[in-house]
């Protein structure tokens, strides 16, 4: 998108209403709007951010597809762990893939956390 396009298209956001927010997209670092309906918006990707908070505090805006994108990559990976493990006969090549598999499951866990603060 060039410099002029997106800044009409920032321009169009606030006309309609939208504000001009601190946070910054996680994707392209544009300036992120806050639209009437509370979404967050980013006017270069054109897409919905998501922000998650820790403790009452911002810690960081998503972009949902990246959330998206991320979740599937989990899921590819737990499936090729449990491919791994089952194959597996050594003791300690097992409990190493488990811990992997652990770390995984709690990622996968976090993310889709992620993805339902975004949507509610």
């Amino acid at each position: 998108m060039s410099e002029a396009n997106e800044l009409r298209s920032m321009a169009d956001l606030l006309r309609s209403g939208a504000t001009l927010t601190s946070l910054s997209c996680p994707a392209c670092a544009s300036p992120l709007f806050k639209m009437r309906s509370g979404e967050l918006w980013c006017a270069r990707c054109k897409k919905r951010v998501v922000v998650v908070k820790e403790d009452g505090e911002i810690a960081e805006a998503v972009a949902t597809p990246l959330l998206e994108a991320l979740e599937s990559t989990l899921i590819r990976k737990i499936e090729e762990l449990n491919e791994k493990i089952r194959g597996e006969n050594e003791i300690g090549q097992l409990q190493r893939l488990g811990e992997v598999l652990s770390t995984m499951l709690e990622s996968l866990e976090r993310v889709r956390r992620m993805k339902k603060r975004g949507k509610t």
